[in-house]
């Protein structure tokens, strides 16, 4: 079962089935929805995705999904799973515009990247993100990710690939 994380100003937590029309909201919003996974998707595409988290990755425990709130409002999402793309753990994260700016995304990553280390007992994390996306290379960049290869999808576009491994400096955000 996904477990509650928490980090100083952010809540992680599974989805419950309220928060059906906040996730919705988000992944509508093209300005977050350019960026993940293949773009843009319709809303009932959102809709039965939203379900599948209930009746397929929750219920079989496939990996860790989390709605991630803020003084209780839902203000993104995250997740770590494993995928054939890397050969092993990515961590993917959104949030919703209204949350940018504050340093949040990187509370986000840091925090999921330590329950990979630290709970799931991995010794590297990717991410991949698509190239034109600089926020999201920056934020990575700054907590410790690398550049380790570009893949070049079907549509032409570049995808980077990055990884950080387990140091021996690193400090759980979970635990502060």
């Amino acid at each position: 079962m996904t477990p509650t994380l928490r980090t100083e100003r952010l809540l992680l937590e599974p989805y419950i089935p309220e928060d059906e029309e906040d996730f919705v909201a988000l992944f509508q919003d093209t300005r977050v929805s350019q960026w993940m996974g293949d773009g843009p998707a319709s809303e009932a595409a959102d809709r039965a995705l939203f379900g599948r988290i209930f009746t397929k990755v929750y219920a079989q425990e496939l990996f860790d999904i989390w709605a991630v709130r803020r003084d209780g409002l839902l203000v993104g999402h995250a997740e770590i799973k494993p995928t054939d793309v890397v050969g092993g753990h990515e961590i993917i994260y959104a949030l919703a515009p209204a949350a940018w700016g504050f340093g949040l995304g990187t509370e986000v990553a840091d925090a999921i990247v330590a329950y990979g280390f630290d709970i799931l007992g991995l010794t590297k994390v990717y991410a991949t993100v698509t190239a034109p996306n600089k926020a999201s290379l920056t934020l990575l960049d700054g907590i410790g990710f690398e550049y380790v290869r570009d893949i070049t999808e079907d549509d032409g576009s570049t995808t980077r690939v990055l990884a950080r491994h387990l140091a021996a400096s690193d400090k759980s955000p979970l635990a502060r």
